[in-house]
């Protein structure tokens, strides 16, 4: 399965063109601008503004299933640090995260599909706005995407530095991680450091609450019940010689599972509030759900791997590997519509691709055409699985 040479061609112009514009969660609209006008010249309908800054594209060829293809468009708040001719042309924005190569390799897909007639059914082309952190699958869902754009399964794709180029990674099961953040405010009272005993030192119980919640994945979780807990800030005192009534602790939850997740959470409380107490002291717990786990469906998962061994040869498909701590906001088309996610590996012959969200990334051009060829295939696999599945 072959792609032109004019879509392979654009999708690298395209990408460089969209490295050297990056644009922050919410704020694409250059970008939008350009997978739009795409879409529209080669003739396939498009709606802007699904989620604020998302566009979305739908082909339709008959009767069959009708999926969703998504590609991120959002950068990073970052510096780049790369001297190529199509670095960023914004300071303090980058895109650290291949994101450009996302887009790009959805736009070829379209395009490759709009010119071909060999398949059946449905396809909306979900080009997503802020998933770094911001949720732009969420603020698409809220505003009515699969109401709007009726999806039977939804599919993701992610570049992965760590797998080498043409390799693909999927699980029928977690791919990645929820992302949680938690703030506790440990209220005591205030004092001169001379005289402790006259105050309710709010540094030392703060102390005993991270070393302490130390023990909630270690002892309290049971051992398959993989997450992270991370403390990543504590804030308090501003003077030499004065105990602060206030301290502040910031942190992370990251893990595979609702449940665990919602354990945490509790333990969390609880810990808390019963070590402050015993230094007579006070702690409120705010805890804020980010994304959930990103969790592919078995269905789905099958489809996706047949796609990629079309592609790239089952030898170069790995499933069953270990999924990531790392979290993507993908989660929320999951938890809405069965689908999955799967990695492509871009690392080079010559060595290791640079980490993602580094100042040196940059989006391993060669994996373009894989990538889109695996859309591709993922349409007509997705048709398969509908046929015999009516036939069944």
């Amino acid at each position: 399965m072959k792609l032109a040479e004019d879509i392979i061609q654009d999708m690298k112009a395209w990408r460089r063109h969209l490295h050297a514009h990056p644009e922050l969660a919410f704020k694409e609209f250059s970008t939008a601008e350009l997978v739009a006008s795409v879409l529209r010249k080669h003739g396939i309908e498009v709606h802007e503004q699904v989620g604020r800054t998302g566009v979305v594209g739908t082909i339709t060829r008959g009767a069959g299933p009708s999926i969703g293809l998504r590609a991120d468009m959002d950068a990073l708040p970052m510096n780049e640090r790369n001297g190529f001719e199509h670095r960023s042309r914004h300071e303090g924005r980058m895109h650290g995260c291949g994101h450009d190569g996302h887009t790009s390799m959805l736009l070829g897909a379209a395009v490759a599909l709009s010119r071909s007639d060999d398949w059946q059914g449905t396809v909306h082309f979900i080009f997503q706005p802020a998933e770094e952190a911001e949720g732009g699958a969420r603020a698409m869902i809220e505003e009515g995407l699969f109401e709007r754009f009726p999806c039977d399964m939804v599919f993701g794709l992610h570049n992965w530095p760590g797998l080498p180029l043409g390799v693909f990674a999927i699980n029928p099961g977690p791919m990645m991680a929820s992302f949680d953040t938690f703030e506790i405010c440990v209220q005591g009272r205030g004092g001169h450091a001379a005289m402790p005993e006259l105050a309710r030192d709010t540094l030392l119980c703060a102390s005993n609450i991270v070393v302490a919640l130390q023990s909630v994945v270690s002892r309290r979780l049971c051992p398959h019940d993989t997450a992270v807990l991370s403390i990543t800030q504590i804030h308090g005192g501003e003077a030499w010689n004065v105990l602060p009534d206030e301290a502040v602790i910031r942190g992370t939850v990251r893990c595979y599972s609702e449940q665990t997740q919602n354990h945490i959470q509790a333990l969390l409380r609880d810990i808390s509030e019963g070590v402050a107490k015993t230094h007579g002291a006070a702690a409120s717990v705010t805890y804020n759900e980010g994304y959930p786990a990103t969790v592919n469906a078995p269905d789905a998962s099958n489809i996706a791997l047949a796609a990629a061994a079309q592609v790239a040869g089952m030898p170069n498909v790995r499933t069953g590997g270990r999924p990531s701590m790392a979290s993507e906001d993908f989660a929320f088309m999951l938890n809405a519509k069965p689908g999955a996610y799967i990695w492509l590996g871009v690392d080079a012959d010559h060595g290791a691709t640079v980490p993602l969200h580094n100042e040196y990334f940059d989006f391993n051009d060669e994996a373009l055409e894989i990538g889109a060829r695996y859309w591709m295939a993922l349409v007509r696999s997705a048709q398969r699985a509908g046929a015999q599945a009516g036939q069944a």
